[in-house]
């Protein structure tokens, strides 16, 4: 990354910062719009806590089992409901009932069923199989059918039409499909540990600083959130740059 953009980057958070610290200023109630030092100060005092790291760890841990068992549920309804039509006829109305009702509704629902502490992990699947499904779908019915007829006649096995002719069609929908399913699945978790607030969560945190009116804790927290989600985006599109990069995902070699 060149010394321009990086400039430019710092620049603009400066720029965002000093809004933020000028509409504070003009409040003048920390209660309604804490400024940037104080909240920053916060964030510090949390970092260096145990309770801080424990807090985000399981958080962190929730929903990226949740996105993991997501993303898998969506590639196997994507191969079940690609190879048999029943299959499709079956499962598509519900899976898109699924992405058509609002998060909320679904956390007030399932929390009948499952355990708050469960309960994240759990949305976090239902937000996004559905997404992954269509991705990779999408990915198949574009699938060469040249290249497949290649491969029926010269016999290959199925695992090297899976990874010859499948993965280059497939591969680029399935890492879109991850790098949109990393953020809501973080938003999703998150929302549903606000309302369900399981124990040691950042749900749990953001729900009791609004519940005492502690908005200096609330934008600590929020930024924790933010913060969390960019370095899990910043990594997602290292690995799907280097994977972009093999044979396996983005060539043709038979």
């Amino acid at each position: 990354m060149n010394a321009k953009l990086w400039t430019r980057r710092i620049l603009v958070l400066a720029f965002w910062l000093g809004v933020w610290a000028l509409s504070a200023s003009l409040v003048d109630r920390e209660l309604l719009l804490p400024g940037p030092w104080e909240v920053a100060k916060r964030l510090a005092a949390l970092v260096v806590t145990g309770q801080f790291w424990r807090i985000t760890m399981v958080s962190l841990g929730r929903i990226l089992l949740g996105a993991a068992l997501g993303t898998a549920l969506g590639v196997l309804l994507a191969m079940g409901t690609s190879r048999f039509a029943f299959l499709r006829a079956v499962l598509s109305p519900v899976l898109s009932v699924i992405k058509a009702v609002p998060v909320a509704s679904f956390i007030l629902l399932v929390l009948i069923w499952v355990g708050r502490d469960t309960l994240p992990c759990v949305i976090v699947v239902l937000m996004v199989a559905p997404v992954v499904w269509s991705s990779v779908t999408a990915g198949i019915y574009t699938t060469d059918a040249e290249l497949l007829e290649l491969a029926r006649v010269y016999r290959f096995s199925p695992w090297r039409t899976l990874t010859r002719i499948y993965a280059p069609s497939v591969g680029p929908y399935f890492l879109s499909a991850c790098h949109t399913c990393l953020g809501l699945a973080w938003k999703s978790g998150v929302a549903a540990e606000v309302l369900t607030v399981p124990a040691r969560s950042i749900g749990r945190e953001l729900f009791e600083a609004k519940l005492y009116l502690e908005s200096v804790d609330l934008f600590a927290w929020t930024l924790v959130v933010v913060l969390c989600s960019l370095v899990l985006e910043k990594i997602l599109s290292v690995a799907i740059t280097r994977l972009g990069r093999r044979p396996a995902w983005g060539g043709r070699q038979l």
